[in-house]
């Protein structure tokens, strides 16, 4: 798992020059990128959300768009449309920003329902659909989309089948006394993303997908990370709980922090300091939660609270090294 963690660690290292002080959301970001999944920042205007987007594509050396959603933006501006050619007599496609390795939907949610449901094919099944031709995404592909939870005016909440479509949901806060004064020193003359330069390739990305995928994940930590969601669904204070998707997306990002750290085993660690970042923005609360002021963090916090952590051996062996001395050993016997 060293590739994981040295390619981890280059890509953090290099946003970090330019989002100071905000490692354990760099590190979010990063596992939903070894995950290939779909990344949403939440947080106030102001903190940097835009940046992490861009940074996080520079440093990949994807291609990159970004697509500042208004209200009166049409499907067409997000997938591209067919025109006619007079010259040809024939319709062309002009592709949309979607077409693109990395793309940022800013403020995703200030565009109506119709425009944002033009994502929902693209995040899904890495494809677009435009007047009856199906087009294929480029790999690797991110949506890194930001929306601000405070203004709520001239805004279209996102609809569920569109929340539950992406991995995570980030949050990067303000900066503490001493960050804040760093970012005024660092951006005095020129802005640090300036001068940001592509710390791997795409080929070092897919081939890191690929790795993760190989973390291994004992039969209780998959029935804990199914039980967790299923009190989701059970809570009192819920009206809707997190779908299968939830599952998964807590069992690909475990793995990923499990390789991040240098693991080939997962911990209950890693699911438990994962289920807020994939869960909580999966769950909608009841009118009785509302009126309590509950949140939905507060709800999954107490199901991890609630739900009893499994024992035994997370490695499905007796030490964690022990997987590869016997695989060793079990060679040594067939020769």
């Amino acid at each position: 798992m060293s590739l994981v963690k040295d390619f981890s660690e280059k890509v953090i290292t290099n946003i970090e020059k330019v989002i100071v002080g905000k490692r354990p959301t760099v590190e979010l970001a990063v596992m939903g990128l070894l995950c290939q999944g779909h990344l949403l920042i939440e947080d106030v205007p102001g903190v940097g959300k835009t940046m992490l987007a861009r940074s996080l594509a520079k440093s990949l050396g994807c291609s990159f768009s970004r697509i500042q959603f208004t209200p009166d933006m049409l499907p067409s501006d997000v997938t591209g449309v067919s025109i006619y050619n007079q010259v040809s007599r024939e319709f062309e496609f002009r592709p949309g920003p979607v077409m693109a390795q990395v793309v940022l939907a800013d403020e995703i949610n200030r565009a109506t329902p119709k425009t944002q449901a033009a994502l929902l094919e693209a995040m899904e099944e890495r494809q677009i659909t435009v007047d009856g031709v199906t087009r294929p995404l480029p790999r690797p592909f991110l949506v890194l989309a930001t929306q601000n939870p405070i203004e709520y005016e001239g805004t279209f909440p996102l609809p569920e089948a569109q929340v539950d479509r992406f991995l995570l949901r980030l949050r990067l806060g303000y900066p503490s006394l001493e960050d804040e004064i760093s970012v005024m020193e660092r951006q005095q003359f020129r802005h640090p993303f300036e001068d940001l330069e592509q710390a791997v390739t795409a080929e070092e990305l897919q081939q890191a997908q690929e790795e993760v995928k190989e973390i291994y994940v004992s039969s209780q930590l998959k029935r804990y990370i199914v039980e967790l969601v299923e009190q989701t669904r059970k809570h009192g204070e819920v009206y809707l709980g997190a779908s299968p998707r939830g599952s998964l997306a807590l069992h690909r990002t475990a793995q990923a922090r499990a390789a991040l750290e240098g693991r080939d085993y997962v911990l209950p660690d890693d699911i438990k300091y994962l289920s807020v970042p994939t869960l909580a923005h999966r769950v909608i609360l009841g009118p009785g939660a509302r009126l309590r002021d509950l949140s939905a963090q507060q709800v999954v916090e107490e199901i991890l609270h609630s739900v009893p952590v499994p024992g035994g051996d997370p490695t499905g062996i007796t030490t964690p090294g022990a997987r590869s001395k016997s695989r060793h050993s079990s060679d040594e016997g067939h020769e």
